[in-house]
């Protein structure tokens, strides 16, 4: 799936930083599958849209699974890439994702508490109730949002931002997310996508200091589109 500059959603953008709705299927950085990645079709972008010569700077903040859709930042001058990452070091860009799940959790409102840990050669993660040798703590807030046929969206706030965190977590209580066969879910969405949202990301411009508040619209999709 390549991006074109047709279906790059911005949802901000200024001299600093521009903030994309991430389809799933887009990579956010280059990686060993050689596919064209979210990073350089933003670049193309501004370098288009500001006629800007030579190498346009662009600073990754943060990524998103290849199957996840949502929102995400990068950074338009290095010193707005160095105040983000320490803002994200510090935790304070709260990020919202909205996830479809089957099975729905038995409380609506809850703190999910595990270890996980990363094997590096299926690149999962594994959820446990107890810390092991090389797990890392993982805590999640869910809200049930609402009820669907054989569905259930619910909302996550990530306390921690580790590997495949949200997918391991949910698999571990058993309410896999939709299309997620890597952990657990019986089939895949025919478009490789799973049904995981980063749906809002809040903080602090680094530059203006103005209070910074973005919701993603979630994909045009059947299931999705029920949830909103």
């Amino acid at each position: 799936m390549h991006s074109t500059k047709e279906n790059l959603q911005i949802l901000f953008e200024d001299n600093h930083l521009i903030i994309v709705n991430k389809r799933a299927g887009d990579i956010t950085q280059g990686d060993k599958t050689g596919d064209k990645p979210l990073s350089e079709v933003v670049k193309e972008y501004i370098k288009n849209k500001y006629n800007k010569p030579g190498d346009v700077f662009l600073g990754v903040v943060h990524r998103l699974d290849r199957p996840t859709s949502g929102v995400i930042i990068f950074a338009r001058t290095s010193k707005s890439l160095e105040r983000l990452n320490k803002m994200l070091r510090d935790k304070t860009i709260h990020k919202t994702y909205w996830a479809v799940v089957k099975n729905s959790p038995k409380k609506v409102k809850n703190t999910l508490v595990n270890y996980l840990k990363k094997n590096p050669k299926n690149n999962k993660s594994t959820a446990y109730s107890k810390e092991i040798q090389g797990s890392k703590k993982a805590i999640l807030h869910y809200t049930v949002l609402k009820k669907l046929d054989n569905y259930s969206l619910i909302e996550i706030d990530l306390e921690t931002g580790r590997h495949h965190q949200i997918r391991a977590q949910l698999a571990y209580i058993g309410s896999p997310i939709k299309g997620d066969l890597k952990y657990g879910f019986d089939r895949s969405n025919k478009d490789g996508s799973i049904h995981l949202h980063a749906r809002k990301i809040k903080f602090t411009h680094p530059v203006s200091k103005e209070p910074i508040n973005i919701s993603a619209p979630t994909p045009k999709e059947v299931i999705w589109n029920a949830c909103n």
